[in-house]
């Protein structure tokens, strides 16, 4: 009897060693994939620095940000580095998507966490393909305007784009109002970070989360635009709808709180590879 106990035992214990190896495997991963994401974030706030004060005339998005990363020594390296980072995030969110936390999670966080897996799991492929020699393609202002004309052409086509638009206009508001009420912090085990700590990375949470939320907003607005006029050059990418704010009667000054902010973000995102529940 106690023999049949003792397998029993260890039979129970087998799948919870299992899915404890599981859920390492899946942290580390998310892990990698904040860490990856913040490093782009942080290179396009650069770019955007430079260009507002008119030393840089790389693009301000991921495009440009690989280019740099291609330039630095060990840059294949480093390229391949991020290919991992970004994999990885899409693996987390993946499994977020499909595993959830049990069925107190919604169906619309279950479908939003397998958006963003399809979203890096494009970014990893664009990636791995600039890294192993095979070029960026088009630029990211050049896409947005292919995707848009290509959508125009389509039946209800101007309803669909005005809806895109509005919906990125949308999402936009909703990051920047969680980041100005620092959402984000429930998400954060506050708990082992000091006081100072707390305050530094709730800083870079805000600030970076509302700089991040305009972007997304500004590019919303250019998509909403096209549709109205039926121009898809109206619609823009990240780095045009950076140098937009240089049009403002603030002149570049704007397009640097908001390229600050986007470091921020990228700092941010490295703290939340750190200190995030996962």
């Amino acid at each position: 009897m106690t023999t049949s106990r003792a397998h029993g035992r260890r039979r129970a214990a087998r799948p919870d060693t299992r899915r404890s190896a599981e859920r390492q495997t899946l942290t580390a991963a998310g892990r990698a994939g904040f860490a990856a994401r913040g490093v782009v974030y942080v290179l396009i706030g650069v770019l955007a620095v430079r260009i507002a004060l008119g030393s840089g005339g790389e693009s301000a998005d991921r495009q440009g940000a690989l280019a740099q990363i291609a330039a630095q020594p060990f840059g294949k390296a480093m390229l391949w580095a991020l290919v991992v980072g970004f994999g990885c995030m899409a693996l987390w969110r993946g499994a977020r998507a499909v595993l959830g936390r049990g069925p107190r999670r919604k169906a619309a966080s279950r479908v939003l966490d397998g958006g963003r897996a399809l979203f890096y799991a494009a970014v990893c492929r664009a990636t791995a393909a600039y890294a192993a020699g095979g070029g960026q393609g088009s630029s990211g202002n050049a896409q947005s305007q292919d995707w848009t004309a290509s959508a125009l052409e389509l039946p209800y086509g101007r309803v669909l784009v005005g809806a895109a638009g509005c919906l990125l206009i949308g999402i936009g508001v909703v990051l920047a109002v969680r980041a100005a009420t620092r959402r984000f912090l429930r998400q954060l085990d506050t708990g082992t970070m000091s006081h100072r700590t707390k305050q530094v990375v709730t800083a870079l949470g805000v600030g970076g989360g509302v700089a991040r939320g305009v972007v997304f907003a500004v590019a919303g607005i250019f998509i909403l635009v096209a549709a109205v006029r039926f121009d898809p050059d109206e619609a823009k990418g990240v780095d045009a709808t950076l140098r937009s704010f240089t049009q403002t009667p603030v002149g570049p000054w704007l397009l640097v709180a908001v390229a600050i902010g986007l470091i921020l973000f990228g700092v941010f995102s490295c703290a939340s590879a750190r200190w995030r529940r996962l």
